[in-house]
């Protein structure tokens, strides 16, 4: 699976850290994050995963900042992006499973390194169950169509 990356100044070093986990898992990760720790504006980098997610140059993204909050706004501005923050595996699960995220995002200063890699593995080996929730997808479709 092809994974963009993306993420602020607030976690440079987890990002480093989950590219190496998803890369050891096999995955190819584009990173369209920063490497530098000093201050930088989250939207442009949640914009950039957003668009590479939306455009299918990648198949999914995972956005870190200092709460996965403010990145994960910035891509749900793009059409056709299903960002989530998670902080447990659950809710990782349940974003694929129920409401096909297309990314998913954490706090660098929420979840530690080791929840970071369960929460990432957790998204990727859920599927998306289809049935029931394919009408609720839609209707998020519709809502984005109004914009």
């Amino acid at each position: 699976m092809k994974i963009g990356i993306g993420n602020d100044h607030a976690a440079v070093e987890l990002k480093q850290i989950i590219q190496s986990y998803l890369e050891e898992l096999g995955h190819e990760v584009v990173n369209y994050g920063t490497d530098a720790t000093e201050s930088c504006n989250y939207p442009e980098y949640g914009e950039k995963v957003g668009r590479a997610v939306a455009s299918g140059e990648v198949d999914c993204g995972v956005l870190i900042c200092g709460t996965g909050v403010g990145i994960s706004i910035a891509a749900n501005k793009v059409k056709g992006v299903r960002a989530a923050v998670c902080s447990d595996v659950t809710t990782a699960r349940l974003v694929k499973e129920h409401n096909n995220a297309n990314i998913i995002a954490f706090g660098a200063r929420i979840v530690g390194t080791e929840l970071a890699k369960d929460i990432v593995k957790a998204y990727l080996d859920a599927t998306y169950q289809g049935g029931r929730h394919d009408a609720r997808i839609a209707m998020i479709h519709e809502i984005e169509n109004q914009l």
